[in-house]
């Protein structure tokens, strides 16, 4: 098996009481129709969610994407990856050497990375499928996530994602 899996990530991440741990995946347009895609993020312990906007499910576009969120929020918010076994995170040793390790979930089991596809569900609410993401600009796309962001959570004592990162940031 290629790859780092699931089963060595260390205890840590799945308590969620550290932050940086991301969990990553993609949202795509309907096969055959647009090659466009989202590649999320959701950082573990806030909840917070990003989504950057991808020509394709390539792990070059992936790793470009990988990279915009690391210029954007800055190096030490990355402690670790996690993502399902999909062909776009073929990147996972690009990521690795800029020394964030990169686990991956056992395959067909969506459920090692809950948090993000629960997100992916709610960014669904936004663009329902069959949605072309080559129609969707950043700035919409932001707006939509803002609004995911800004939602209070019960897990998170009813304060939102967005409150939290912000707080987690501000103590790094």
């Amino acid at each position: 098996m290629i790859g780092t899996p699931i089963s060595d990530r260390p205890p840590e991440v799945e308590t969620r009481k550290t932050f940086g741990h991301w969990e990553i995946d993609t949202v795509v347009s309907p096969r055959g129709k647009d090659k466009a895609c989202e590649a999320t993020f959701l950082e573990r312990k806030t909840r917070f969610y990003v989504t950057i906007c991808i020509p394709d499910c390539s792990a070059k576009s992936m790793l470009y994407a990988v990279k915009q969120l690391i210029k954007r929020y800055g190096k030490n918010c990355f402690r670790s990856m996690t993502s399902d076994r999909g062909k776009e995170f073929a990147c996972f040793r690009e990521i690795e050497a800029m020394g964030i390790p990169f686990y991956f979930a056992e395959a067909y089991s969506s459920r090692q990375r809950g948090a993000n596809e629960n997100s992916n569900g709610l960014l669904r609410e936004f663009y329902p499928k069959g949605t072309l993401f080559s129609a969707i600009n950043q700035e919409e796309l932001d707006r939509s996530v803002s609004l995911i962001n800004e939602r209070p959570r019960k897990c998170l004592g009813f304060r939102s994602a967005s409150e939290m990162f912000t707080q987690e940031i501000s103590n790094l």
